[in-house]
């Protein structure tokens, strides 16, 4: 990034910039090194319409850093609009290169996933942070997006199409024939709720992987060829010393 790469982006549109311009961000920094929120102001100076984050990190953590951007933006005297694409799961534990460094990655981050009315609380949060380009990546299923439109329905003016197939915050409920199934029928109750994961032998969070390399690293170099047995084999061994 920096200025020099600010003047390189210039005159590209917005995908190609947002694509030129990717970094990583976690609480401890660029993957690259260390992070400012006045590292954002490269984005517009560069002649980015939207400043913003995608991928890698729970709503939380985009959320925080997206208002560390506007931060720098403003402080820069400069304008955008502010984008947040988190994902669809819960990553409290993650490093700086976000959940790839999870253990669960990629085949068992189900226990992580949102709830819609997590995303509900994402939604509202993002919006008074100031963000108006409010999505997901991923993880995120159409119930998802539904809980974004519908949380944000009164400032949109208007509830999406697929609201007809629900009540809204349960309120279908209030017909089901069980009676404390039917006191759930309100948004208190599941703006409130703890869920619980039902794995009684799990931990609450995981160690992520450390292995000190990311982007320029030759160990990240993608060759045609398969990988052959004794690379593997130097693979599964780092592994285990890791653990």
């Amino acid at each position: 990034g920096g200025r020099e790469g600010g003047r390189r982006f210039k005159g590209r549109n917005i995908l190609e910039r947002l694509e030129a311009g990717e970094v990583i961000i976690g609480d401890g920094g660029f993957v690259a090194g260390p992070w400012t929120p006045e590292a954002a102001a490269e984005h517009p100076e560069a002649g980015a319409d939207i400043v913003g984050v995608n991928c890698h990190f729970d709503p939380e953590t985009c959320v925080k850093t997206v208002k560390l951007m506007k931060e720098g933006v403003e402080k820069a005297g400069l304008k955008a609009h502010y984008m947040s694409q988190p994902l669809a799961l819960h990553t409290p534990d993650c490093n700086r290169q976000g959940f790839i460094d999870l253990p669960e990655f990629p085949f068992a981050l189900e226990p992580r996933v949102l709830t819609r009315w997590d995303v509900h609380r994402y939604a509202r949060d993002a919006y008074n942070a100031g963000i108006r380009y409010i999505g997901g990546c991923c993880g995120y299923e159409p119930y998802h997006i539904r809980a974004v439109a519908e949380e944000l329905a009164p400032e949109r003016g208007f509830l999406p199409p697929a609201s007809e197939k629900h009540g809204s915050w349960g309120a279908g409920l209030e017909m089901h024939t069980k009676p404390w199934v039917r006191a759930r029928a309100r948004r208190e109750y599941w703006e409130t709720l703890k869920p619980a994961s039902g794995r009684p032998f799990c931990a609450a969070m995981s160690k992520p992987d450390c292995w000190g390399i990311s982007r320029g690293h030759a160990d990240l170099m993608q060759t045609k060829e398969a990988t052959s047995e004794p690379q593997l084999k130097a693979v599964f061994d780092k592994a285990a010393q890791s653990q």
